[in-house]
């Protein structure tokens, strides 16, 4: 045992062998529990996060079903990772006994048979066995090549705070609560194995090594049957890393590796331990977003920059994880909150020319785009931004398993340090950096807090700073400031300063002439309006927050030029296709469109909008289409204005006005004007999947008269419906539940209608779609079936759904299926239902994707007795609600498969709406 025991909180004496081709790992572990609290212990709770792999419905398979990651309920059992044949046996050499809970089946809680106190050390000898899990989940375990990836494998305490333990279960967040040991492992290599490690290699006889680690709550250990990984051995300090380098030289390596290292110990502090790994995979788990969506084939960065920034972030996130003792679930912004701020000021200073994209901002034909023209550390704001705009951000100081997916991997990472910048700029005199440097050498010495760092800040700094750890860290609170009014003199400008959210922090005033800063004042407290003067010195633009240090809500209301005049004080700018947003200039974006249906054929247009990547109140979006089979111009427009309520249910409410021309037949077409209003509805926990929305519409439509298409009532072509929804849906990969209810009141009809969609998967990976449908008119005076209920193809006379040839009777475009009111796939004799109708549709996979379907319900049409009717098939789930194929097989017609025209009965799904198939990849974020 070595000496460094003595004062360390509890010590570790591994003895563990691999068995490589059954993925498990025998141990046998001497544990000394050191009560250092100031509590009597009746139990002790330990960390096994490699059980959470044993269970799908664990919080690490809840955690994948809540992000659609399907690998880990479909895994077979020998992928999956548990602990077994646990024993617990105290000093006396009694056993223990111990038990998990349903809830934490990665969490073990100890019965002592006599109380430990404060002081006291006790001994615990533990054997038990891991099995690996395969890495493709979380990245730890072992890859298809054998090679193992080993952290947070063995049973550790947790850690002990404040009278309780940190009762954490694994949910992928690289976060876990071990409290600080000393460990000694005496590992058995498997034959042609190496070994990569962040812990200290003392000894290694053949294939026995022995690793030993001070002061640890977290280490890796990398197992490869050939190891890419490359050691640089610096002053102090041991790097090993693998990360892709697209062929740099070992030399330029060095010099950057070793230029990071001694930037990070001088801004931050010494790194505690004499190894540290930065491995591909670490970086992989979290990369920096922005460079790894780039395609391959694209390098707008210098290879040793890409590098660079992958080493530097990796390297700071392992740097921070193995060496502060901070609650990482709970104050996880402050780990964050350093790496970020510190990535910036090393940006800052080696590359402080460097944009978001590199050397594409160099090609002149892109030159109008401000996505190109973007500093590299604007980025940070942006994406920030992103979710600010949706009313989706949360607080950077809430826990980490509170957060929405691209808050917890993006969003609250970057603000998090961009806040640290705001101070930093606000405080000046280095007292960010300072407190940081004080702060990590605190932690050094004892278990620090965010309080901690709150103290050493205020005690530096002679402002006042509640506002930054109660508003900016605490809160979601948005800070959006503007000029109301502005006037000049030769010698002098007033300017009036609103404060449009009532949050009141710290703004800066820039005053500008031709871009060059002449003066920069920061004003605090501006809770009302508030009305300054400061001298002329030839400026003639004044510019709030125009360094963008303020992680403000929006800044097109930023600034207001002294001299000409555009309107909102801002100049026109057209762009094609996407853009960022643009904060000095009124943005026009312009789109070349393709689109089709069999009566419009397909056609080209062009599509005007204002909408940037980043969400704004007022959107409009107009698309006139040119129709080649018509020689007519038809298309889009809509306006709509978003109103989002920060601190309610009802977080958003739309206002909306669209309209479209397009043809419904060969020779007619039809205008939907469609005002409407949309409220959405959202939990209290905003990462719950539970998702609601009320819809009120007026959709008027005028269809032009047709000569193919009679289905009308009488001669009249007009008609107007208001329409009432309620949605409610519940979504994740082991479970849908949607609900919709439907009213819908015009002069010659009423009706109503529910619709409930449930979706499962099995433990077994058998799904089962089950879905309910009932409608009845209120009233019904209509001469025709064409506003009736469709039994296999809703007449869609609110022109809801995409079409492809919506008045075909026959043909391929008439298979078209969309799941509404009746969703039968067989056509029947009797396809519309005046009264009423009741169907269910059933689903269940019997191998992958190959499912067997099945409808029934009743039909109801005036002056007729209901009638029974049912259809039954082989459904293809290619992609859910995107491609799906159905083949008939017997239904009220009979055998449908004996049909010598059987080809005209398959119907089909197919999505091509690109918004649509977005959502597809983007749910598992938002």
């Amino acid at each position: 045992m070595f000496t460094s025991f003595l004062w360390s909180q509890h010590s570790s004496i591994c003895t563990v062998e691999l068995n490589p081709e059954k993925k498990i790992l025998t141990v046998q572990q001497e544990l000394i529990y050191f009560n250092q609290s100031n509590d009597t212990l009746q139990k002790i709770i330990f960390n096994d996060w490699n059980n959470a792999y044993s269970d799908k419905y664990s919080p690490l398979g809840k955690r994948f079903s809540d992000e659609f990651v399907r690998n880990f309920h479909l895994a077979k059992n020998d992928e999956r990772g548990f602990t077994t044949d646990l024993t617990f046996i105290d000093q006396n050499k009694m056993f223990l006994e111990w038990s998990r809970t349903s809830d934490h089946p990665d969490l073990i809680e100890l019965v002592l048979r006599e109380k430990l106190l404060p002081l006291q050390k006790f001994t615990i000898f533990i054997t038990y066995k891991i099995k690996l899990p395969s890495d493709k989940f979380t990245g730890y375990g072992y890859n298809e090549n054998g090679n193992m990836m080993l952290k947070d494998w063995l049973i550790t305490p947790a850690r002990f705070n404040n009278g309780h333990f940190a009762m954490y279960s694994n949910v992928n967040l690289n976060d876990s609560s071990n409290a600080i040991s000393d460990y000694q492992i005496n590992l058995t290599l498997p034959q042609h194995y190496e070994l990569t490690t962040d812990l200290n290699k003392t000894t290694q006889v053949g294939s026995k090594v022995v690793l030993e680690g001070a002061q640890r709550s977290q280490f890796s250990i990398y197992l490869s049957k050939k190891s890419d990984f490359r050691a640089f051995i610096l002053p102090n300090l041991n790097v090993q890393t693998n990360i892709k380098d697209n062929n740099l030289n070992e030399i330029k390596k060095a010099l950057l590796i070793k230029q990071i290292t001694a930037y990070v110990a001088e801004h931050i502090g010494t790194y505690p331990h004499q190894n540290i790994v930065v491995s591909q995979a670490d970086y992989e788990r979290n990369p920096f977003y922005g460079l790894n969506q780039l395609p391959s084939f694209i390098s707008p960065f210098p290879d040793d920059f890409l590098f660079e920034i992958k080493f530097l972030k990796t390297y700071l996130n392992n740097f921070l994880q193995s060496s502060m003792t901070i609650d990482e679930r709970k104050d996880n912004w402050i780990y964050d909150g350093i790496q970020v701020y510190t990535m910036m000021k090393y940006i800052d200073e080696y590359y402080p020319n460097m944009k978001m994209m590199g050397s594409i901002s160099k090609l002149k034909i892109l030159k109008s785009f401000n996505l190109v023209n973007l500093d590299f550390n604007e980025q940070y704001s942006y994406f920030y931004m992103l979710m600010a705009r949706k009313n989706l951000d949360q607080p950077i100081g809430e826990a980490k398993d509170k957060l929405i997916k691209f808050n917890e991997q993006i969003a609250s990472k970057y603000r998090a340090g961009l806040s640290l910048n705001y101070l930093d700029h606000y405080l000046e005199n280095e007292i960010v950096p300072q407190s940081i440097r004080q702060f990590y050498s605190l932690n050094q010495e004892k278990k620090v807090t965010e309080f901690d760092f709150e103290s050493i800040l205020k005690n530096k700094s002679s402002e006042d700073i509640n506002w930054f750890f109660k508003t900016i860290i605490h809160s979601r609170e948005i800070v959006d400031y503007k000029f109301s009014e502005v006037s000049k003199t030769n010698d002098s400008i007033t300017f009036t300063i609103k404060n449009k959210t009532n949050t009141t922090v710290p703004i800066p005033v820039y005053g500008l002439n031709n871009n060059q800063v002449v003066f920069k004042k920061w004003y605090s407290g501006i809770s009302t309006d508030s009305t300054f003067t400061v001298a002329r010195n030839k400026v003639n633009k004044i510019v709030l927050n125009y360094e963008n240090e303020v992680p403000e809500f929006n800044l097109r209301n930023n600034w207001k030029s002294l001299k000409g005049f555009y309107p909102n004080n801002r100049p026109f700018k057209f762009v094609l296709m996407k853009d960022l947003e643009d904060p000095y200039y009124n943005q026009i974006l312009y789109v070349p469109t393709i689109s089709y249906t069999l009566y419009d054929g397909l056609s080209p247009g062009f599509r005007f909008h204002n909408k940037t990547i980043l969400d704004k109140p007022f959107n409009f979006d107009v698309n006139p289409i040119y129709s080649p089979k018509t020689n007519s111009l038809t298309g889009h427009f809509s306006f709509h204005l978003n109103q989002f309520q920060r601190d309610s249910n009802f977080f958003s409410t739309k206002y909306a006005v669209s309209g479209t021309y397009l043809h419904y037949a060969e020779d007619a077409g039809y205008f939907k004007l469609n005002p409407m209003v949309l409220f959405k509805i959202r939990p209290d926990d905003m990462r719950s999947n539970h998702k609601q929305a009320i819809q009120l519409r007026q959709v008027i439509v005028n269809l032009e008269p047709s000569q193919f298409v009679t289905e009308f009532d009488g001669n009249k072509e007009n008609y107007s419906v208001f329409n009432a929804k309620y949605f409610s849906t519940k979504t994740e990969l082991t479970q849908h539940v949607n609900f919709v209810g439907d009213v819908q009141v015009a002069s010659k009809f009423g009706k109503a209608s529910v619709e409930l969609e449930y979706r499962r998967l099995f433990n077994n990976n058998r799904t089962i779609n089950l879905r309910l449908f009932a409608g009845t008119f209120l009233y019904n005076t209509t001469n025709s079936d064409f506003f009736s209920f469709g039994l296999d193809r809703a007449s869609d006379y609110l022109f809801d759904h995409n079409y492809y040839g919506r008045s075909e009777k026959t043909g391929i475009f008439s298979q078209q299926l969309i799941l509404a009111e009746g969703a039968f796939k067989s056509k029947l004799d009797t396809p519309f239902a005046n009264q009423w109708m009741v169907t269910t549709n059933a689903g269940f996979n019997i191998w992958n994707w190959v499912e067997v379907y099945g409808d029934l319900g009743f039909v109801k049409n005036t002056n007729r007795n209901a009638k029974f009717v049912y259809d039954s098939g082989i459904r293809l789930n290619l992609v859910t609600d995107y491609f799906e194929l159905y083949f008939p097989i017997y239904s009220n017609n009979g055998w449908e498969i004996a049909d010598k025209n059987y080809q005209e009965n398959i119907r089909f799904i197919v999505t091509l709406d690109p918004k649509i198939l977005v959502n597809l990849f983007t749910r598992k974020w938002f």
